[in-house]
């Protein structure tokens, strides 16, 4: 269980005295927390280096399977098992996996030490992370240890190219103004987008796949990949070792598209 506790209106402007007046309450959930995905994933491959991995930097993959991937360099590295965990980018090398790319803008500000003290999120985000078709922007905002805040968020599918989408962009701000009215006041440094990796369930891929038993998925995951990605990375070697794992693997199995694999097959 994790711990959490219900704010009145006036405990939630105390915690958070910036927030918009005549807001109901809130859920205060004292040991979230936040990191910075760069760092950890930098830590996470410095451990692996630990243990023995060759890590491989600068040179991006070209083609993967049947216990084989190519770098773009020409370079071929054989494995008996080799895991994709690529995110959004999956598709480029296996563009039959049940994987939509989902796009996201995100703000930075500068520094204003104490404006916000906790991550914010609105009650609907939940409603927006999981709409399966028209975009949608949600209340979401990070401080950094910086003091800068992280400003989003926004969902769009079908939207390939990685720029600034200025109606989105605006929708957010103005989602994020109704919550923190002198937000606006503040000045932004920075404005990016990424792409996250969507399955039609909402569900993670992590297993074996379908058409190639040497390639294990690990994607999948939309915004969470950074949050679950220790949980995905045990199961992942309970596979490996044929261990029992203590998380149940089969809501996750690519295997559960494989019908729809097959159909998707036979219409080329």
């Amino acid at each position: 269980s994790v711990p959490s506790r219900l704010l009145t209106a006036s405990e939630l402007a105390k915690e958070e005295p910036n927030l918009a007046k005549g807001l109901a309450g809130g859920l205060l959930v004292p040991e979230d927390g936040v990191v910075y995905p760069p760092v950890v994933a930098r830590q996470l491959a410095l451990n692996a280096e630990k243990l023995g991995a060759s890590l491989i930097v600068g040179c991006a993959i070209s083609r993967i399977g049947q216990g084989y991937l190519t770098l773009v360099d020409g370079t071929e590295i054989h494995a008996e098992r080799i895991v994709l965990a690529l995110g959004a980018d999956s598709v480029d090398l296996c563009p039959d996996l049940p994987i939509r790319k989902r796009k996201g803008h995100l703000v930075i500000t500068d520094r204003y030490p104490g404006y916000v003290r906790h991550q914010l999120v609105e009650l609907g985000y939940l409603k927006s992370a999981h709409r399966t078709s028209a975009d949608s922007v949600a209340f979401n905002v990070q401080p950094r240890k910086t003091g800068q805040l992280l400003i989003g968020s926004s969902r769009q599918f079908d939207a390939d190219h990685s720029g600034i989408d200025r109606q989105i962009l605006t929708s957010m701000l103005t989602r994020a103004t109704a919550y923190l009215p002198s937000i606006g006041e503040l000045r932004a440094i920075r404005v990016w987008t990424g792409f996250r990796a969507a399955t039609p369930d909402k569900l993670p891929l992590i297993g074996p796949d379908v058409n190639d038993s040497s390639l294990l998925l690990a994607t999948g995951h939309e915004g969470l990949g950074i949050a679950t990605s220790l949980a995905t990375a045990q199961l992942i070697a309970d596979m490996l070792t044929n261990q029992h794992s203590a998380i149940a693997p089969e809501p996750y199995l690519p295997a559960r598209y494989a019908h729809t694999a097959l159909v998707a097959g036979l219409g080329h």
